[in-house]
This record gives structure tokens, C-alpha cells and sequence, in this order.
């Protein structure tokens, strides 16, 4: 196992921000990662599971331990009965390559994830999810690393602990467990998932459209949003949405178009009563528009949840404007903003 140190670790994350991290190994199999957590138990040094950096904001100190970072790749296909296929995903797999060798064999459910940037190591993490799908719908099983005795564990997908960008490894196991093999299972023949509104505009209700044409199509929407990762292009120097989406109740609601003067766009959350507010509108009703600019850090031309780097900005630069934004709405609509990056360093 090579440990390097002072290891830069802005080019492992779309922000391209960040300072070093003290200590830095690149985990090739499950030994290296079972070795690695090892090596840091035992001299006390913090460790941190690095997979595609694409929901990652680096401090500009750095990070004082041990980068573990996920590079453990392969994909099997096992077909079952009644059309399933389940696959075995390595956790440094690229996502959108999955998503591609899942279609190509023309198995459905993951087609609206397409174009999403990271590793299928993350998946789980934060139960991804976009235009109509979550992952959580088709993870049959995670195995992860126990990060306190280096032992191999399997959760089921119901032992996940799934919720809105939520999961038992973002929560209350936080920081526990490294997941190195992600299960998926898919249905052959299955038909695309069409319920998101934008989807619905490109496929009106007569088309059938394949599942290729629907990824496509996804990619094409996120593009036009930013949201996909395209070489040389400024909006994509940022970590995607930045805010989670609120869960509120109808009374907030309604207190939210009262002082809005119009009605909030919404969507059910699942729960009794509550439903799921854009971010980006309280964000534009709060008066942070797409291309807003504070120093070198801003909001994106093209989507006004994504915050990005506009060339040399810092992590404090980031930080003080989503803090900006983050007041801002919560002083007009009493609501608070939960990020969605995971923040290293700070």
C-alpha cells in the first residue's frame, strides 16, 4: 500500500477547490482499504472514504489524516428469472458508465440517472436520485468495510435506511463504513420511468420512447441545466445542486405563498401532509438569480441551485455565499436550507 502525502486534492472533486490532504492512498482491492483503515486505527490519524468528489467541498487548509480514495472497479451481470438482471457494481465504478452498460444490455431502472456525475460507491451514500428514480428502488445490497475492525458487512437495500437523500451511511453510521460492491437489480424489457414533468414535455404520452432516448434525453435536460459534467464549460466547476430540496407542511405552505404572493410549486414527499418545495424558487424569490456573482464564487448561468467556482474560487468564498443565500431565505420564508455536499476539513 503507497501512502503519499501531502497529497493535492482539488482535482478529485468538480469544484476544483481545496487544500492538500496529509496523508493519501489510492485503494485498488478490499485489502487496501480493510490495510488503510488499519494504518490510521492504529496512529490515531482521521480518515476520510473519497469517491468521485462530485458532492465534496475541500477546505482550503487541506485535510490533517488519511484520504482513502475508491478505486476498486468491475461489473457483473447475473441474469434471474422473470427478466431480472442483477449486477455487481465495484464501488469506483464511474456512475453514468453503469447507467450506460445497464441500458446497452436494455435493463430499466436507473435511465433518469443518467449523466450524474461520481461513482457508484455514492449511490448508496446519499439514495441519488433525479427526474422519477432513486436509487434505492432497485439497490438490492451494499457491502461496505467496517472502518473500525476492517471487517466485510452486507446491508440489504432495507437495512439501508433509505430516505430522501438520505441513508444510514450519511446518518447515524456516518463516517463507519467504506462501501466497496453495490448490487443493483434491474428488470430486462422493463419500460422507462416518465413521471418527471420535464420528461413528460420531451416524451408527450404518445411516444414510447427506449430507454436509450430517455438517458439521452436526461443528459440533454441536465446539460441545459448544468448538471452535467462537460470539459471547459464554467457552470460545471461546482458540486450539482448545493441545497436539498425542503420537506414542509400545507400551513407553511401556505404561509410561504402569502408572503410570496403566489403559489410555491410542490411535490409530495411521501409523508401525511408535507410536501417537497424547490430550493431554486425560494432561492429566486429570496432575489438570487442564475449568474449572480459574489467575488470568485457565484451561482450557476443556468441553474440557480448549483453553486460554482468562477474560476479561483476558495472554499471561504463558497461557504459565505451559500451562507448568504441560506439567511436570506430563511429570513423570508422561515425556512432553512440543508446543503447537500459533504464538507472535509472545516
Amino acid at each position: 500500500m503507497l501512502i503519499e502525502e501531502n497529497k493535492a486534492l482539488a482535482p478529485f472533486t468538480t469544484f476544483g477547490i481545496g487544500g492538500p490532504a496529509r496523508w493519501f492512498v489510492e485503494a485498488q482491492n478490499e485489502d487496501d482499504v480493510a490495510e488503510a483503515a488499519a494504518w490510521a486505527r492504529e496512529g490515531g490519524v482521521p480518515l476520510f472514504v473519497l469517491g468521485g468528489g462530485s458532492n465534496l467541498l475541500v477546505a482550503d487548509t487541506g485535510f490533517e489524516g488519511l484520504v482513502l480514495h475508491i478505486g476498486l472497479l468491475g461489473i457483473e451481470a447475473e441474469r434471474r428469472d422473470g427478466g431480472e438482471v442483477r449486477y455487481r457494481a465495484a464501488a469506483g465504478e464511474d456512475w453514468d458508465h453503469f447507467v450506460r452498460r445497464a441500458i446497452d444490455d436494455g435493463c430499466a431502472g436507473v435511465e433518469c440517472l443518467a449523466g450524474i456525475p461520481g461513482t457508484v460507491g455514492g449511490t448508496p451514500v446519499q439514495n441519488v436520485g433525479a427526474y422519477g428514480q432513486e436509487v434505492s428502488s432497485v439497490i438490492q445490497r451494499v457491502q461496505v468495510i467496517d472502518l473500525r475492525d476492517g471487517h466485510v458487512v452486507e446491508f440489504s437495500g432495507s437495512e439501508c435506511g433509505f430516505a430522501y437523500r438520505r441513508s444510514r451511511f450519511n446518518t447515524g453510521d456516518r463516517g463507519r463504513y467504506a462501501v466497496t460492491r453495490v448490487d443493483y437489480r434491474l428488470q430486462r424489457g422493463g419500460t422507462p420511468t416518465l413521471h418527471y414533468a420535464d420528461l413528460q414535455q420531451v416524451f408527450p404520452g404518445s411516444e414510447r420512447p427506449s430507454l436509450a432516448e430517455v438517458a439521452e434525453a436526461v443528459r440533454r435536460i441536465r446539460r441545459a441545466k448544468g448538471m452535467l459534467l462537460v470539459q471547459g464549460d464554467p457552470d460545471c466547476r461546482s458540486a450539482g445542486s448545493f441545497f436539498k430540496n425542503p420537506v414542509v407542511g400545507l400551513e407553511q405552505v401556505q404561509a410561504i405563498a402569502t408572503i410570496a404572493g403566489r403559489e410555491p410549486p410542490r411535490f409530495p414527499a411521501g409523508a401525511d401532509g408535507m410536501v417537497k418545495l424547490p430550493a431554486a424558487w425560494l432561492i429566486e424569490q429570496a432575489g438570487f438569480l442564475k449568474g449572480f456573482r459574489m467575488g470568485a464564487a457565484g451561482i450557476s448561468s443556468r441553474h440557480t441551485l448549483a453553486l460554482i467556482n468562477r474560476g479561483s474560487a476558495t472554499a471561504a468564498d463558497v461557504m459565505a455565499l451559500a451562507e448568504r443565500i441560506r439567511l436570506a431565505v430563511e429570513e423570508r420564508f422561515g425556512v432553512r436550507l440543508e446543503q447537500e455536499p459533504v464538507l472535509l476539513g472545516f
